[in-house]
């Protein structure tokens, strides 16, 4: 059973480098498709072009999934036609979005920019409050 999702509202532990796309770190529900296997997990980080998931079952690096994430904003799930893992420690594999149909496409970059800005109004609401 997929569990209930959550965005965790908090951004990891500031690093020395900078990434070129901003992540989310959350925890949603996914589904994936490998051929004919059918698996679940959770999507712990997410951006515009890709996700890092916890799945149930080890993937394979190199291997190509399809993905249903299942975020918050609208009851229907958001479909990734056609994925590629990138790393594997485990069950936590890294997964690079290859084909991703339009409006999915849209929704997805809406999502992430969405969080992007509520984090950053946070962060400023905070900066306030010290002063």
């Amino acid at each position: 059973m997929i569990g209930e999702a959550q965005y965790t509202g908090r951004m990891d532990d500031v690093r020395a480098y900078h990434r070129s796309l901003y992540r989310l770190s959350l925890a949603y529900p996914a589904m994936y498709c490998i051929t004919s296997t059918v698996g679940e997990g959770t999507i712990t980080n997410l951006s515009a072009m890709g996700c890092s998931i916890e799945t149930d079952e080890p993937l394979l690096t190199h291997q190509h999934v399809a993905l249903r994430l299942l975020l918050p904003d609208k009851t229907e799930s958001l479909a990734i036609d056609a994925a590629e893992v990138k790393w594997v420690n485990g069950t936590r594999a890294g997964v690079e979005f290859i084909q991703v149909e339009r409006d999915a496409n849209l929704r997805l970059h809406s999502f992430v920019w969405d969080k992007m800005i509520e984090r950053i109004q946070v962060l400023q609401q905070q900066r306030a409050a010290l002063s």
